[in-house]
């Protein structure tokens, strides 16, 4: 199967969860400056999200510069990660309207561990289908930022509940930590 459908749908749905998380967005209802305080906490929590959608974007075309034909394994690989960023509004939008409080800001964490840990399925999968010693395998390596931000996330998550900005300073980390670009993939595609 061509990768071309893959990709098209996964644009799709990530155009559709960035539009969602903005929407979430409500305008104040007063028209002075001072009323857009309000509106700070959904504001951070969507820049965040946006940043992290993002990120989950980029390397996703990234990835699939390195793969030339998609298999069953890889299209329920992606639509699993796909349904666990289509979950990030929610919790973008729960968090930001209760001000950071902690059980949203745990459940945030949640909404940013479980896509993580759906993108090393699907980079499992892909590997899987390439074989040990192909060329996703040897472009990633020992991948140490995608084995770190599972535990960074967790951390934040057990933090929220003993300090909300801690917990969201450390999902910044994780999202300065992969904003950092990653050459492995890009050098691997220029070679090729």
């Amino acid at each position: 199967m061509e990768k071309e459908r893959l990709l098209a749908f996964t644009d799709g749905v990530i155009a559709v969860i960035i539009t969602i998380m903005v929407l979430e967005m409500k305008v104040p209802q007063d028209a002075s400056l001072g009323s857009l305080r309000s509106v700070i906490p959904v504001f951070l929590s969507y820049v965040l999200s946006f940043v992290y959608v993002a990120i989950y974007w980029n390397n996703h075309h990234h990835f699939f510069h390195l793969v030339r034909r998609v298999n069953g394994g890889m299209l329920w690989a992606n639509i699993n990660l796909l349904f666990w960023v289509s979950l990030v509004p929610f919790a973008t939008g729960w968090m930001g309207q209760n001000h950071f409080a902690p059980v949203p800001t745990a459940l945030y964490g949640v909404a940013l561990l479980m896509p993580a840990l759906a993108w090393h399925v699907l980079q499992r999968v892909i590997i899987r289908s390439q074989g040990s010693d192909g060329v996703l395998a040897r472009a990633i390596g020992h991948d140490v930022k995608g084995k770190v931000s599972p535990v960074l996330y967790v951390a934040g998550i057990l933090l929220a509940f003993i300090d909300a900005r801690i917990a969201c300073a450390v999902y910044l980390l994780v999202a300065l930590m992969w904003l950092i670009p990653d050459r492995r993939i890009e050098r691997v595609v220029e070679r090729s």
